[in-house]
């Protein structure tokens, strides 16, 4: 099946009460029972509901896997895959990753006795260097937030099987449009839904997709017990959202491009991070693993300073300054002050997100609108 067809009917099953083409809102907390542990499927909204599973079987299917489970955040699904540890366990990372996911491992964790060893992951040698017999999961992103830097899923994978270890891709800034880790030999592939999936600002959710069913059965009992489910408005909201991810992310790749090029040329740009540059570091690497290089990307000013970089981000009027990212409309974010906040300034220094770095999240209005925008920005 062809993905744009894909992403319409994926999950899509005509109610059968009534027809509704659209998956109904069940909005329940429990269901009545012909005998105790008689049912028809559903016991307590927890556990299950029609609309979470309706959308649970569209997350599979968009990511090429055979299991889907939908969480209240992204930060929740990734708290599952976590737990699936032990203390002692180690994990290794990479060290230019989401803030929120830094924070996470570092102020929760840690202090549980799980072990995260953060190294660069675009060089494989420096996973292969980490891995102990204590390693238990390697999480990788790519591209990643906000440096745009690539890892080759593959080769990854291939030292994780080696050594007995899950591989777990957040998979939030390209989207299943773009890139599906699972056929590239990833365990786990995690979403912030609240991105590109539900793709209008309107929905906090987490996604993990896979193939293993044991796997599947030991995040369902943690995502069951530890109850950070979302809500069957929700589940609707990114089941609608899923329907229209490919006519998005076409349109969020055309612009991301031309921005990127047009930022390059820009006099007062000192360097743009887009992945789709050919001499991106790992230009190949995507051009291989990825359909195409998305919406998202960083830039720094010659102006190295923080006035230079707050006058750019309180100036322009369609960029909206806010956090987040993958919605219709564009938005501009500094990252050290909002989304990566929780990592330490020198450690953030050495990773090399910068003070100024400016991160945009392309939308998908008229690129000659959002170019004008950012133009008078940066004037």
């Amino acid at each position: 099946m062809k993905t744009a067809t894909k992403y319409i009917h994926a999950g899509e099953e005509p109610d059968p009460s009534t027809g509704a083409i659209m998956t109904p809102i069940y909005q329940t907390s429990t269901y009545v029972q012909e005998a105790p542990g008689v049912n028809k499927g559903f016991e307590y909204a927890r556990s299950q509901n029609p609309t979470r599973k309706a959308l649970e079987e569209a997350y599979a299917q968009i990511e090429n896997g055979q299991f889907g489970l939908a969480f209240g955040s992204g930060v929740a699904a990734t708290d599952a895959v976590i737990k699936l540890l032990s203390p002692g366990d180690e994990v290794i990372a990479a060290n230019d990753m989401y803030g929120g996911t830094y924070r996470l491992f570092s102020k929760v964790f840690e202090k549980f006795g799980i072990i995260f060893t953060y190294v660069d992951t675009t060089n494989i040698a420096n996973i292969k260097a980490a891995v102990s017999a204590k390693t238990k999961l390697i999480w990788i992103e790519t591209p990643t937030n906000p440096l745009m830097n690539i890892t080759d899923i593959e080769a990854v994978s291939a030292i994780a099987k080696a050594n007995s270890v899950l591989l777990c891709v957040d998979n939030t800034f390209a989207s299943p449009y773009l890139q599906n880790p699972l056929d590239l030999g990833a365990d786990i592939v995690m979403h912030s839904a609240t991105k590109y999936l539900g793709g209008h600002s309107d929905v906090i959710q987490g996604a993990l997709m896979m193939n293993s069913a044991e796997l599947r059965e030991q995040l369902y009992f943690i995502q069951k017990s530890c109850g950070a489910v979302p809500g069957p408005m929700d589940c609707f909201l990114v089941l609608r959202g899923i329907k229209t991810l490919h006519l998005r992310m076409q349109r969020h790749c055309e612009n991301g491009r031309a921005i990127a090029h047009w930022l390059r040329k820009h006099p007062k740009v000192g360097k743009v991070y887009w992945c789709g540059f050919e001499d991106h570091p790992n230009y190949a690497i995507a051009r291989k693993q990825m359909r195409d290089f998305g919406g998202m990307l960083s830039f720094e000013l010659k102006d190295d300073s923080m006035d230079a970089a707050k006058k750019v981000l309180s100036s322009t009027k369609l960029f909206s300054l806010a956090e987040s990212l993958g919605g219709v409309e564009s938005l501009i974010n500094h990252p050290a002050s909002m989304t990566h906040a929780s990592i330490p300034r020198e450690k953030r220094i050495a990773n090399g997100l910068s003070d100024t770095l400016i991160r945009l999240s392309i939308g998908v209005e008229d690129a000659d609108d959002l170019i004008a925008d950012l133009e008078n920005a940066l004037a």
